[in-house]
């Protein structure tokens, strides 16, 4: 072979390793922006959700999931109060709760001894009402099922015992356990008398949901900054940093003395 061929062959291969280097430079510059617009891609995605989750429970004010049915009892403006302890008692505290926020349950840690003491011995009232903010923060339908079967609770009378089993049992904040009905019908066992036909239709077919979804709407346009909220005859105690259980019941037995 000649030294003109050697040459021509020498500079061909060099040509070829130049062109598969730039090859691979192409390659390795093509996959880096695949893989940026793979991240774009899902923080946008995850943008879109938080957004759908943010809103997710909120309606428009229409009765979208049915017509609006009252549970039996309830009181208040649009009868979205669900009652606990006497109408003479001097002093009422509203309690906007959702069943699974975490401070929520904090709360009825808390407070619940004193507040069952002061309902029991007639000097408290307590207005319940139910917002379902969680599902909209973190997605999913357990607060409003929850709050349905709470509603179907209180059609019978057991609104408060099984209130409080619910938060007995309150699962994880990410976890969206109470959007199984057959949870919330299992719960219901915990509470004499209630776990009935009836009630298993009710919370089934979701018959106070569009009810939930009116008192979550209220929450939503009440100025409220979240769960709970505590109002004793019209002050936000929640707010206050010195408020204890003791000093809740202080309050409401100088409000009862007059």
């Amino acid at each position: 072979m000649s030294e003109k061929n050697r040459e021509a062959k020498r500079t061909a291969r060099e040509r070829l390793a130049q062109e598969r280097e730039k090859q691979k430079s192409a390659d390795k510059r093509r996959r880096v922006l695949i893989v940026g617009a793979s991240v774009v891609g899902v923080l946008g995605l995850a943008a879109v959700i938080g957004v759908v989750a943010a809103n997710a429970g909120k309606d428009d004010g229409s009765d979208s999931a049915g017509p609006v049915v009252v549970p039996s009892g309830a009181q208040g403006k649009d009868g979205l109060a669900l009652p606990a302890g006497k109408e003479s008692a001097t002093s009422t505290l509203t309690v906007w709760e959702d069943f699974r926020c975490p401070a929520c349950k904090a709360f009825e840690t808390a407070y619940r001894q004193v507040i069952h003491e002061l309902t029991d011995s007639g000097q408290l009232k307590v207005d319940y009402h139910l917002a379902t903010i969680i599902d909209g923060n973190m997605g999913g339908t357990g607060s409003r099922n929850a709050a349905n079967a709470a509603a179907c609770a209180q059609d019978v009378g057991k609104f408060t015992a099984y209130h409080d089993v619910l938060y007995d049992n309150q699962p994880p904040e990410t976890d969206d356990a109470f959007a199984e009905n057959s949870k919330l019908v299992e719960l219901a066992a915990k509470v004499d008398g209630l776990d009935t036909p009836a009630f298993r239709t009710c919370v089934e077919k979701g018959t106070h949901n569009s009810w939930v979804e009116k008192s979550s709407a209220a929450f939503r346009t009440g100025g409220f900054s979240g769960t709970p909220t505590v109002i004793l005859n019209g002050k936000n105690i929640y707010q206050d940093q010195t408020m204890t259980p003791a000093k809740l019941k202080q309050l409401v037995q100088e409000a009862d003395q007059g």
